[in-house]
């Protein structure tokens, strides 16, 4: 196999082992957790992130979260690449929302399958953890007397 078939080679292995999208529409964990089955996987950790009614003691009235495409996109494939490099896992899914999400809503899911459950608890981890801190969408908390943009870069 020369150096080209090998790339297109690599790019057709990890575009069947990731699924990275961004949103408008609702997200569908029984999705994700489909595209991740697999019957090598000993283990499939779900992650699905909610908008909850409150945050620091203050009600929340919902969420919008906005985001530049392009470069959320190619931050959660890259985050995915790292995860598939780093741990012994098969398939990662990242589906990320945006717009306006009402409370109980779910703006991120993030499965992962594995041939054993630390790997796929700890691409999950890593996969959520460097989401919040590189991909670039923001989220607006709307309250009763007002909003305010979260950094979503802790």
């Amino acid at each position: 196999m020369n150096l080209m078939n090998s790339h297109l080679f690599h790019q057709l292995a990890e575009a069947e082992m990731t699924d990275i999208q961004l949103q408008t529409t609702p997200l569908s964990e029984a999705a994700c957790r489909q595209f991740v089955a697999d019957d090598k996987a000993g283990a499939i950790v779900l992650f699905s992130g909610t908008v909850r009614n409150q945050t620091q003691g203050k009600a929340v009235l919902r969420l919008e979260f906005e985001a530049y495409a392009p470069m959320a996109v190619a931050e959660m494939r890259k985050i995915a690449e790292q995860a598939v490099l780093q741990f012994d896992v098969l398939k990662i899914c990242i589906h990320h929302r945006v717009g306006i999400l009402e409370i109980g809503d779910i703006p991120v899911v993030i499965a992962v399958s594995a041939k054993h459950r630390a790997a796929a608890f700890e691409a999950c981890r890593f996969c959520i953890d460097t989401l919040k801190q590189t991909v670039p969408i923001w989220k607006k908390e709307i309250f009763e007397d007002g909003a305010v943009w979260v950094a979503a870069h802790p």
